[in-house]
């Protein structure tokens, strides 16, 4: 079974906010919420295609995948806003 929108929400806050917090930033509920969807989003697709580990419904490891590419995420804006 998918992930409905409000499990994205969930998954999203909950693995952004972790994000956060292990990258030493500070944002906001709607950062964080922007930050963890993208993650997941990001790493569902390394983890689905480069590491062929299926992901999917509203688990532990959803929110691995989703916390591990927000962090991920996170890591590559700061590279960029220091180059810039």
């Amino acid at each position: 079974m998918g992930l409905g929108i409000i499990g994205w929400i969930v998954i999203g806050i909950v693995a952004g906010w972790l994000a956060e917090k292990v990258m030493g930033r500070s944002h906001g509920l709607v950062t964080n919420l922007i930050v963890g969807v993208i993650g997941a989003l990001l790493g569902g697709f390394i983890a689905g295609n480069l590491l062929g580990i299926p992901v999917g419904g509203f688990n532990l490891i959803t929110l691995l995948v989703a916390f591990l590419g927000a962090c991920l995420l996170l890591f590559l804006v700061g590279l960029v806003k220091r180059r810039g």
